[in-house]
């Protein structure tokens, strides 16, 4: 009499007949049955058989599947028996991918980084650490769960076969690549990280470390690289209110160490106000026909409180000479700051550096000229022990008649780009004037210039709204990769074949795409709280937390 059987892990364990009629049972409703007796019956058919078979050894479970099946088919019960083989052909899979995920936890958990492929597998997470480690975990726990979960068939069998390369699998359900982040709308007014408002910067200086909070608060709602788009023409309205502020500070200061006295602050401080309301016009860095426009205006208002217009000349030139000495002075610490931060800073739970690029070079004001002079001279210095910095990637935009030619505006600024990039290897540069760049550029119109994200790729065409090619507030939503050497070797020398099988891939990998952007789509804004709720890709500010954001999504790539 069957009194016990052995499990998979050894243990011998008491015999329930009710256990082989629920799986009978199931396999039937499966095909369409509903009769448990019948089930029953079989059962007993079963164990007469292990009886009959196995004597007084015990069997194991695999034994008494193999004879489930037997019994159905012999009895005529084809489609149960059929059902069944899938179940338990199902139930297999999940145990083996169980089996393989302990591996991977037992490796991740004993072994370094140096002995491990998954714990290298991202050069911005260092796998020795407990929070990269902890990442790996739910890293590989997720791509499991898709796998068996999530993902067609198909698609997972050519992913596991080599045939294609899903990227980023493990936020498969869960986010999109990349954006291009327009700094200029960002700032303005200020924005929200999710854990506290920031104000709009008002120096420089802050307005590096917002840029690299942004990518880090981005970084934290997709899965790739982030990228500035306009970081030069971004940066410039920082570089304009820092020197507007040094200006006027160092002319008060001027003033009342001539007269002696600081008793015309408050009146100084009102003519600024002034000035600004009522001509709209500020103090402005190294553009000499507008600056002596306003030092004419501003002087007109100062004799009004200061007799001595000899003062006056002397204070407002003093006070543009420090001002141009200070602000660049603080624009290059902004920018070396910057560089420090994203080749420091984490996200994701703390384990990963953002993926992050700049790009820049077409700003021909003198703001804009000194964030990409200071971003450069930054960037050859180096890191603190003269490293050469990984983060951010920069992309120098090249075009005529901005900085190609030596009578071009930014021709000293790109002959610097190339002597940095020579040294640092970055920049890299991109050029507008190549014919698949240049039918997109509309002269004065920054969001028309071609940007790159850190991985080299481009957001520029839109199929979806052809009226708004532009490059901000745009990304990549997922990638997936054909194996093409793998793909000629497998067609044996035999053209046609090869072009037959690419074919069936391609259709393959637009099918597994569909079906990501599917599950995308079905996000809400709630789910992307920087990204979305914060307006930086396309058209999302037009949505309701609640709101899913599938007609945005268009936008990308």
């Amino acid at each position: 009499m069957l009194t016990k059987i052995r499990k998979r892990d050894g243990r011998e364990v008491p015999f329930n007949i009710e256990k082989i009629a629920n799986a009978i049972f199931k396999a039937a409703m499966a095909a369409g049955g509903n009769d448990y007796s019948i089930a029953l019956k079989l059962a007993e058919q079963v164990v007469s058989e292990l009886e009959v078979e196995y004597g007084h050894t015990v069997p194991g479970v695999e034994d008494i599947q193999d004879t489930v099946e037997k019994v159905l088919i012999e009895k005529g019960h084809a489609r149960t028996a059929k059902e069944y083989i899938l179940y338990r052909a199902e139930r297999t899979r999940v145990r083996e991918m169980n089996t393989r995920l302990m591996k991977v936890f037992e490796d991740l958990t004993f072994k370094e980084a140096a002995e491990n492929d998954i714990k290298r597998e991202n050069a911005n997470i260092d796998g020795d650490t407990a929070m990269g480690t902890m990442l790996r975990y739910g890293s590989e726990s997720a791509k499991q769960f898709y796998d068996l979960f999530i993902l067609k068939p198909a698609h997972s069998k050519a992913h596991k076969d080599g045939d294609i390369h899903i990227h980023d699998m493990d936020f498969l359900t869960l986010t999109t690549t990349c954006c291009q982040i327009d700094i200029e709308k960002l700032f303005k007014g200020g924005y929200c990280t999710g854990h506290g408002y920031l104000r709009e910067p008002n120096d420089i200086q802050s307005y590096a470390a917002l840029a690299c909070i942004a990518i880090q608060s981005n970084q934290n709602d997709q899965h790739g690289g982030q990228s500035i788009p306009n970081f030069d023409y971004g940066m410039a309205f920082g570089v304009a209110k820092t020197y507007a502020r040094l200006y006027r500070q160092n002319l008060i200061n001027a003033i009342e160490i001539m007269t002696g006295s600081n008793e015309h602050e408050k009146d100084i401080q009102a003519i600024f106000k002034s000035i600004e309301e009522e001509h709209d016009r500020k103090p402005s860095l190294n553009s000499k026909n507008t600056s002596e426009a306003y030092k004419k205006l501003e002087a007109g208002y100062l004799e009004e409180i200061i007799k001595d217009k000899d003062i006056i000349v002397k204070a407002q030139n003093f006070a543009e000479k420090r001002a141009n000495i200070e602000t660049e002075r603080r624009a290059y610490q902004a920018m070396e700051a910057l560089i420090h931060n994203l080749n420091t800073m984490h996200s994701r739970a703390g384990a990963q550096i953002p993926f992050s690029s700049i790009n820049y070079g077409m700003d021909t004001s003198p703001e804009g000229r000194l964030v990409i002079k200071s971003v450069l001279l930054a960037t050859e210095a180096g890191l603190g022990n003269g490293e050469t910095p990984i983060f951010p990637i920069h992309i120098f935009r090249v075009k005529e008649g901005i900085n190609y030619n030596p009578e071009d505006p930014n021709y000293d600024l790109f002959k610097l780009a190339c002597r940095v990039s020579a040294k640092r290897l970055f920049p890299n540069f991109s050029f507008l004037d190549a014919p698949f760049n240049l039918k997109y550029y509309k002269p004065g119109h920054p969001e028309t210039e071609i940007a790159y994200m850190g991985c080299r790729t481009r957001v520029i065409g839109n199929v979806y709204d052809p009226e708004r090619e532009i490059v901000y507030g745009r990304g990549n939503l997922s990638f997936t990769s054909i194996n093409l050497p793998r793909l000629a070797i497998k067609s044996g020398r035999n053209i046609d074949r090869f072009f037959d099988e690419l074919d069936r891939i391609i259709d393959l990998v637009i099918d597994q795409l569909i079906e990501r952007f599917e599950i995308q789509a079905k996000k809400k804004v709630k789910n992307f709280p920087f990204l979305m709720g914060q307006g930086v890709w396309l058209d999302s500010e037009k949505l309701g937390r609640e709101d899913e954001i599938r007609e945005v999504l268009k936008h990308g790539t």
